[in-house]
Formats: C-alpha cells, sequence, structure tokens
C-alpha cells in the first residue's frame, strides 16, 4: 500500500494556516503552542556551541537572536503572508524602523508617501535624516508625484496603504514598477489591510510590516511587530545582524499571546469589516457628516484600485463632521464605542487624529493629506450591529446639535 503524500502547509487554506502553520511540538505533544520564557540556551558541549555561533549548525543561542515560541509565531505569519521568511519585533515601529534602517545608508534617498501615521513620519522626517538619509513626501496616489521624486540615490519607497488616517489606498503594483525600475526598494505597511484583505508581495512589494499590536493581537493585550519578505538573501543581508544586535526582540510571552490571536484573525477581520461597511453606509447617510471614507465603498477615491488589490474594505471607517468641536461631541457622546487611539481590536474604537496619532505632525502637513479638525477614525470591532449602530447614530446627532 502506497504512503500517503505528506501534507504541504504551502497547499492549505488560509484558515487551515491560522491554526496550525508552524506548529512545532516538544516532545510533550501539548495541543497549546508552547510557551519558552527563557533568556537563553544550554549546550551539551563546547564544541556545540561554537558550531551553534558559527551557523554551522542550527539552534537557539539567546533570546535577542531567536526563541522557539517568537519562530511559531513567526513560521506562521510567513505561511500566512505568502512570505520565504519573518522577523517578529517588540512592537509595529520597531519593524518600521528597522525595515528602513537596514536597506538605507548615509546619503541614500528615500520617498514616502505623504500620509503616514505620526510615528512613522517623525523617523523619515526627524530621524533618518540626522543621519544623513533624505527624504521626499509624495501624494501616494498619484504615480507622477513617485516618478519625478527619484533621484540617482533613491534606495527605498515606504507606503502605508490603507494609509492612516483618512484610507487613501495606492496602486502597489504601479508604484513597485516605478521602484525598481530605479533600482530602489519597495517597503508595504499593511496594517490596516492585514494579511487578510491585501498581498503586497504578489503585488511587488519587497518588505511588508506589520503592528502585530491591532489586529493579529486582536484583543489590546499585546505589542509586536514583524518584517516579512520574500528575497532571503536580500533580508539576510539587510536585516539579520541588525536584529540580532540592536535588541528590537519581541518577548516570547506576547509572540505567543500573538501566535493564539493568529487562530481568530480570519474571523475577526471578516466580522469587524461587516461592521464597518454598515457604520460606513450609516455614517455616509447623515446628514451631518460631510464625507466619508472607507474602502469597500463605491464612492471612495480610488475604488478602482481597491477592486483590483484588495478583496475587503477592512476594519477602519473615517469621516469628516466639519469642526474639531463637532468631532469632539461626537466622541464624547459615545457610550459603547471606546476613545482611544489604537485600531484592530474586538472592541470599537474612536479617536480624533490630528490631536492624538497625528499630532505630532506638523498641521501644513496635516492639511496637505486631507486632515483637517473635523475628522474622526473609528476602528469598528466585533459588537452587535444594532448596537454600533444605535450609539453611532446618536452620537452623530449629538455632533450636529453642537455645530448648531
Amino acid at each position: 500500500m502506497a504512503e500517503d503524500t505528506p501534507e504541504n502547509p504551502q497547499d492549505w487554506e488560509v484558515e487551515t494556516r491560522l491554526v496550525r502553520g508552524g506548529m512545532a511540538r516538544s516532545p510533550y505533544g501539548e495541543m497549546s503552542e508552547a510557551l519558552f520564557l527563557t533568556q537563553s540556551f544550554a549546550y551539551p558541549d563546547a564544541e556545540s556551541a561554537d558550531a551553534r555561533f558559527s551557523g554551522e549548525k542550527p539552534g537557539f543561542i539567546y533570546q535577542r537572536f531567536g526563541n522557539p515560541t517568537t519562530q511559531v509565531f513567526e513560521d506562521r505569519l510567513a505561511l500566512l503572508e505568502g512570505a520565504k521568511t519573518c522577523r517578529a519585533t517588540a512592537s509595529g515601529m520597531a519593524a518600521v524602523h528597522a525595515s528602513l534602517i537596514g536597506l538605507l545608508k548615509a546619503g541614500d534617498h528615500l520617498v514616502a508617501g505623504r500620509a503616514l501615521f505620526g510615528s512613522c513620519r517623525w523617523i523619515v522626517a526627524e530621524l533618518l535624516p540626522r543621519f544623513g538619509v533624505e527624504t521626499t513626501f509624495v501624494d501616494a496616489t498619484d504615480l507622477k508625484a513617485w516618478e519625478n521624486a527619484v533621484r540617482p540615490n533613491t534606495k527605498v519607497f515606504l507606503v502605508e496603504t490603507p494609509a492612516n488616517p483618512l484610507l487613501e489606498v495606492t496602486d502597489l503594483e504601479a508604484v513597485a514598477k516605478i521602484a525598481h525600475a530605479a533600482g530602489a526598494k519597495v517597503v508595504i505597511d499593511n496594517v490596516f489591510a492585514t494579511p487578510i484583505f491585501q498581498k503586497p508581495l504578489e503585488l511587488g512589494a519587497d518588505v511588508v510590516v506589520y503592528s502585530a499590536t491591532k489586529h493579529i493581537d486582536g484583543g489590546g493585550r499585546v505589542l509586536g511587530g514583524a518584517i516579512l519578505a520574500n528575497d532571503v538573501e536580500m533580508f539576510d543581508t539587510a536585516y539579520r545582524d541588525l536584529l540580532r544586535h540592536t535588541g528590537p526582540a519581541l518577548s516570547p510571552f506576547n509572540a505567543w499571546v500573538l501566535t493564539k490571536g493568529m487562530e481568530t484573525l480570519e474571523l475577526r477581520v471578516r466580522r469587524g469589516a461587516e461592521n464597518a461597511a454598515h457604520l460606513a453606509d450609516l455614517i455616509g447617510a447623515h446628514s451631518n457628516v460631510k464625507a466619508v471614507a472607507y474602502p469597500g465603498r463605491a464612492d471612495h477615491a480610488q475604488a478602482d484600485i481597491i477592486a483590483k488589490q484588495m478583496t475587503g474594505g477592512g476594519t477602519v471607517v473615517a469621516f469628516d463632521l466639519g469642526t474639531q468641536e463637532a468631532a469632539w461631541a461626537f466622541l464624547d457622546a459615545l457610550q459603547i464605542v471606546d476613545i482611544s487611539n489604537n485600531l484592530g481590536d474586538a472592541k470599537s474604537m474612536a479617536t480624533h487624529p490630528s490631536t492624538t496619532t497625528h499630532r505630532s505632525v506638523p498641521e501644513a502637513e496635516r492639511l496637505a493629506m486631507g486632515l483637517t479638525a473635523g475628522w474622526v477614525r473609528m476602528s469598528v470591532g466585533l459588537e452587535g450591529k444594532g448596537d454600533l449602530s444605535r450609539d453611532v447614530s446618536r452620537a452623530l446627532d449629538r455632533a450636529r446639535a453642537n455645530a448648531k
């Protein structure tokens, strides 16, 4: 009788990858992934220690270099993303920082989409110039702007899509072609789309970064981040020593929490997106709303691009109430939805970007990206649609009364 062909995880459906990807059971045969809370590892003899440090033999050396629990998380996320390699970091911002530092040096030039999370913008506008790296910001939806920004020393394009906080969407395939023609690498922040709704590596990206703090955890518990790629040689050259020696390591406990969070990622993201689409329509129909942005709506400015590169609208909705007073009145009237600057949680939350997530961005830059004081960003969770609709409708009515 012929033996059955072993299962190939690459052939698994998304749901199976999220539950079983990267499993590496100990001799005890545990059902839940093991948690290895250890800083370092012992060797059977001095020769084995030498072999591991030289790279001649595989094995764990020190938690900053790698950990069995962290590796399960990395392997599972890589399988989900369709990436050949992944390294976890202590936070999403550690991932963004390392993803850029590993590819840039003094004298290099970076082109970045103007619409960036406040901390990301600080890195490229304030930190990198201290080390001799210049940055040009462009309208990420304008392909000509990307082309015109290229210089002989351009090494990296940085794109956040959908972008924080107004959810503009960049044509990743087109931008990647422009970058590669110039010999530059493309780094994509895929947090808002999640690996469920968008696959940047398939669209030409070289590096994908995540804040695993968001949807991957999904319960507001821990910080974490990840860097992924398909070019293993490029990845090792750019990031292997950087991550080993500078120490942005993800703790094993956080890696374990994130791994368990991945088991329900697809279910949570799809349910949150259903709720977000419902609320986007409700919000868009309210007379007090000046504009609404949601990648699942036909009136989104980049609807044609979204249809081409995304399979879902995501869990975040942004809308303009006209003034800061109206926006704050809306937030203060919420009874179920929390006021919080996080996103991707099971609990719905809303924030005023101009005074929170993008407070550090100069006003002129906020206005250039269209972020005026009336905008609210809402991350939609898993509560009942009826309860969310009632809470949001009541708060919109309060904002209208305040606007008068």
